[in-house]
């Protein structure tokens, strides 16, 4: 399946040779290997120089060939009595420790023979040891220092040694455990794991604490599914017939990321850094190995002398990559640290009793390759997210091209929503999504055939059946799945199934398939449909999947483009460099892999955008018709012509309309709202298209830009329905509002001065449009209705004209506008509007003539000033004594509030009685009227009694003859008195209360009070003693000129400057 490692023989014993290799050690480039017989030999490695030199890689394998790759330096024959068993180093104390005779002994490294420093003494009986180095901060003074300890298995007690940097610490610690520990694991710095034949346990050295992490009872004290993986094979547990009762070792290996394996016989588990379980399937060995370790990024397992098979795996999938077949290998040694970058390429070692090979690791780039041919996209995937990115060329842009091989492979095999869910991840490029579907939804990008679903996939699909099962299961997937598919990658990674026979995996597949009943075509032993062709549910389930992959495409490039189609400042050239993530994204969706150099990019947005609304409108066309006017109803790029061909197909018209709004072809909306808008009921036009409302409702949205296609098309609405249509102007909305309204006053008065009334109304009353002229016109309009009011003229607008309510209106607007002509409105009023002399009688005899004028020149007068001339026309032609009245009181009170507000009492009683006022001409008329008027006494003698007080004697005794009974003055007299008594009593009681608060100031000012206790300055002393000081220098006051604060602070005269600017 995959070459990740090549085996390379290093050392063989000679057939004359007896010993055994029981032990290696490799450093530097010296391999040190113990035998059986306690001779330790030391090897030279030399490593090949590649082809730096320009010779090609067949070139150097060819010299490797003809020279030996070690060089056996020495032989050290009494480094032990009996065999080697383990071999270990700390490099920063130069100690070499071996494992040999139930002994553990330090050796010097830097001696050639490595003499013998020490025996430890209390390893006696030892059966394994373990070493570590970390670089560890002081907890007190957090320097950083590097400790190495030493860990070493003697019977049911754990032996522990500890250097800081080269000084070995205090003497052993001794911690006890529950039961023999038979292999030692570091998983960090503190933690040690031991291997037992109950179980696992954890001890952190720095506080001698024992964690049982699986035992008979499973993990921790709880059951389920892990209670069963070790609980069944301790010491007290099942025995192997024919082998007594021997168990196989508990092996440990650390991974990545603080993860750990732990396996027993043929059991898994793997932990997190807390040592707890993590819910991952086991690794399915058919024998228990031997050996288990961890080379980055790949989980090694020896099988046993009598298979002699190196099996390399994938730690995320689990799935089998690599077979190695090494006659009797029983041993493994990894070189540490075996879980970084630090560790990519040197290989590991692997022995057997006579032989020793080294393990060279192909390219990573080659590795990537042969997954790629063999179609193992998803284990490409794992490989490539577990190296980092300094081990391979373009890591990013090959892992994102890979997993859209992938999400392709995955949509031929009609795994909708994770191919656009990966698809999404990698943030495709929408053309290379939008051709997997068919014409009816990719348009110009499908190809000339209709895309099927299977066939493209057969092979890849074959491959990754027979090779590694449907069943695998990535890390990142849902645990779920991952539990539905271990059957099924049980059948698939056995020994048959990496002699690629079919049967097991068309089996499994055939499971997996079993499972889906909702598919509606068949399926064949490999799982791909007979159908070939989307279509049916298969394209309405892809669909449902598109829809969220263009909208969440459409919603990052909405950060780089405006809803115009402009760039964003942060998508312009100057700025998207200095944005990595951005320039990312942007390069991610230009298709064909072009830079950014080479495209314009404001054009290339434009047209992805412009791909992706008009395939999300064709996808909800074929599926959710009704989703298209939503698509519309937002700044959108679709293609004019492809969504106005299918939307007049399926007879969608109010959608078409809310797609030109949105594209800014209004004319064509509106044509089309004009053409249904007009039809009658026997010709087939959509109801709620019929009439002018919807055609209304569209002008209203335009903006004043259009004003002259709102006039042309708001002609036949306003023709057909006046009130309906006069909303297009009237409507209480900023585009209304803003409307010109000059030329919509000319388009209204064009069509009928009733629509022009009613506008000017609107702007005037609504809006407070004081523009003169404006106000002129509808005063002009209102008098021209008024004088022409026959219903004949009227009628077809608003039927009859209602002449009372239009003077009313009249009467009401000249009183409140000030803003139209007094002068060319009197002009414009009729000048016989008072009488006429009737021509029909024998005599000529003055008739009243109709008074809907009279009272208008009456306020046009007003507004001009002529007061008299306004009341001639109330008392005389109107004969309404009580408007009139109304009309003085009205005078009065404007002539009142424009009176200032600071003139005296007697100011305003002088100029009451020096000034005649609007009473005085009204009563003048009523005395002395004009001929051939008569005086009419009782409306004068009302005007006395009502507002004499406000008529003054010197100007009203004149007026009245003599011949009037003074009792008739009566009330008029009594009004004078009270009036000028009252200002009298007023003026008295000012000049109390203005007595009253001089006299309280002047007490605040000379003793003060509770609420002004400062004011009382003439009343205020302070004490100057030869002890006190100014507060600002704080030198003696003496005899200087000083200032008092209102606090009784004192300071020289000259310091008070700088205790206010301090203030």
């Amino acid at each position: 399946m995959l070459t990740a490692f090549t085996a390379r023989p290093l050392v063989e014993l000679k057939s004359r040779d007896k010993s055994k290799i029981e032990a290696l050690l490799t450093y530097g480039n010296r391999l040190l290997v113990g035998l059986s017989t306690g001779v330790l030999r030391v090897y030279r490695i030399n490593e090949q120089a590649g082809n730096s030199d320009g010779t090609s890689p067949n070139e150097v394998d060819a010299e490797a060939s003809s020279q030996p790759t070690v060089e056996l330096l020495r032989e050290v024959e009494k480094f032990s009595r009996r065999a080697v068993e383990q071999l270990a180093m700390i490099k920063e104390a130069n100690i070499l420790i071996s494992l040999s005779d139930g002994y553990v002994s330090m050796h010097d490294l830097q001696d050639e023979n490595y003499g013998l420093r020490e025996q430890l003494l209390k390893t006696k009986g030892a059966s394994t040891f373990a070493v570590t180095s970390n670089i560890i901060k002081d907890p007190s003074s957090g320097i950083p220092s590097i400790v190495s300890r030493l860990a070493v298995a003697v019977k049911r007690k754990l032996l522990l040694w500890s250097w800081h940097d080269t000084e070995l610490s205090s003497s052993a610690v001794e911690v006890t455990l529950s039961a023999p520990a038979r292999t030692l694991t570091w998983a960090t710095g503190t933690n040690l794991v031991c291997g037992l034949n109950s179980g696992y346990v954890v001890v952190n050295v720095e506080n001698r604490e024992v964690l049982n992490i699986l035992s008979s009872g499973g993990v921790g004290a709880s059951g389920g599914q892990d209670e069963g993986r070790f609980g069944n094979f301790g010491a007290a547990g099942m025995g192997y017939v024919g082998m007594g009762n021997w168990v196989p070792k508990p092996l440990a290996t650390t991974l990545t990321d603080g993860e750990l394996l732990l396996a027993k016989d043929v059991n898994t588990l793997f932990v997190d850094q807390d040592f707890k379980p993590l819910d991952r399937r086991q690794i399915q060995w058919i024998t228990a190995p031997d050996a288990i370790a961890f080379s980055y990024p790949y989980l090694l397992a020896l099988q046993g002398p009598s298979r002699g098979v190196l099996e390399v795996r994938n730690p995320k999938t689990l799935s089998l990559l690599q077979s190695i077949v090494m006659p009797n290998a029983g041993r493994m040694h990894v070189p540490q640290p075996n879980v970084s970058l630090a560790h990519a390429g040197k290989g590991f070692l692997v022995a057997s009793s006579r032989c020793l090979w080294r393990m060279t690791a192909e390219s990573y780039d080659s590795q990537i390759g042969q997954l790629l041919e063999k179609g193992l996209l998803d284990e490409a995937i794992s490989l490539m997210d577990m190296l980092e990115d300094p081990l391979l060329e373009n890591k990013q842009e090959r892992l994102r091209e890979i997993k859209m091989q992938k999400a392709e492979n995955l949509f031929q095999r009609r795994r909708y929503r994770a191919a656009l869910d990966l698809f999404t991840e990698v943030s495709a490029p929408p053309e290379r999504v939008i051709r997997l579907y068919p014409r009816v939804v990719a348009g110009d990008l499908a190809s000339g055939d209709e895309p099927t679903v299977g066939k493209p996939a057969m092979e890849s699909a074959v491959a990754q059946h027979e090779a590694d099962g449907e069943a695998i299961a990535k890390s990142e997937e849902p645990v779920q799945e991952e539990k539905e598919n271990i059957k099924e990658q049980e059948e698939t990674e056995s020994k048959a199934a990496l002699e690629k026979t079919p049967s097991k995996a068309s089996k499994g597949e055939q499971t997996v398939e079993s499972q889906n009943s909702s598919r509606a075509t068949t399926t064949t032993s490999l799982g791909v449909p007979s159908e070939d062709v989307l279509q049916g549910k298969d394209l309405k389930a892809a669909l449902s999947e598109l829809y969220s992959f263009l909208a969440d495409t459409r919603r990052r490039l909405q950060i780089l483009v405006e809803p115009d189609g402009s760039l964003r400042p942060a998508a312009q050239t100057g700025n998207i460099d200095k944005d990595a993530e951005k320039r990312t994204m942007l390069q991610n969706l230009v298709p064909n892999h072009r830079s950014l150099e080479e495209v314009d990019i404001e054009q290339s947005l434009r047209d992805i955008l412009k791909l992706v609304d008009t395939t999300l409108f064709r996808a909800y066309m074929v599926e959710r018709p009704s989703l298209a006017g939503s698509l519309f109803r937002i700044a959108n790029f679709c293609d004019p012509d492809v969504v106005q061909e299918k939307l007049l197909e399926t007879g969608r018209y109010e959608d078409l309309v809310d797609f030109l709004h949105g594209k800014r072809l209004h004319r064509q909306a509106l044509e089309l709202l004009r053409r249904f808008g007009q039809s009658t009921e026997s010709e087939e036009a959509p109801t709620a298209l019929r009439g002018p409302r919807r055609t209304v409702a569209y002008l209203q949205t335009l903006p004043p830009d259009f004003i002259d296609l709102i006039l042309e098309f708001a002609r036949w609405p306003l023709e057909t329905d006046p009130g309906l249509g006069m909303e297009v102007f009237t409507a209480d909305t900023e585009n209304a509002e803003n409307l010109p309204r000059e030329k919509v006053l000319r388009f209204l008065q064009d069509i009928h001065s009733m629509l022009a009334v009613t506008y000017l109304e609107h702007i005037i009353h609504e809006l407070n449009d004081l523009t003169p002229d404006f106000h002129q016109r509808l005063v002009n309009l209102y008098l021209e209705g008024l004088m022409h009011h026959d219903a004949s003229e009227q009628e077809g607008v608003d039927g009859q004209l209602d002449v009372q309510e239009w003077r009313e209106k009249l009467l009401s607007f000249l009183k409140s506008s000030n803003q139209y002509s007094t002068g060319r409105t009197f002009n414009l009023l009729p000048k016989d509007g008072a009488f006429f002399l009737s021509c029909w009688h024998d005599s000529p005899t003055l008739i009243p003539a109709d008074p809907n004028f009279y009272e208008a020149r009456a306020i046009v007068l007003s507004k001009m000033g002529n007061h008299k001339q306004a009341l001639e026309i109330y008392v005389f032609k109107l004969e309404d004594h009580a408007k009139a009245e109304e009309y003085c009181n009205h005078i009065h009170l404007t002539q009142e509030s424009e009176t200032k507000q600071g003139a005296s009492i007697q100011e305003k009683f002088s100029n009451e009685e020096a000034s005649k006022s609007i009473y005085h001409t009204l009563l003048s008329l009523y005395l002395t009227p004009p001929a051939p008027y008569q005086p009419d006494w009782s409306a004068a003698l009302n005007i006395l009694s009502k507002h004499g007080s406000r008529l003054p004697a010197s100007s009203i005794l004149n007026l009245i003859p003599s011949s009037l009974p003074l009792q008739s003055l009566q009330s008029y007299f009594r009004g004078r008195l009270r009036a000028g008594t009252s200002t009298m009593n007023e003026g008295r009681i000012l000049r109390g209360l203005c007595s009253s608060e001089h006299e309280r100031l002047r007490a605040a000012l000379i003793i003060g009070d509770e609420l002004h206790e400062n004011l009382a300055t003439r009343n205020r002393s302070v004490v100057i003693s030869e002890e006190r000081v100014c507060r600002v220098c704080h030198k003696r006051l003496g005899r200087s000129v000083i200032s008092v604060f209102p606090d009784n602070s004192v300071v020289h005269y000259g310091c008070a400057n700088r205790v206010a600017q301090q203030a």
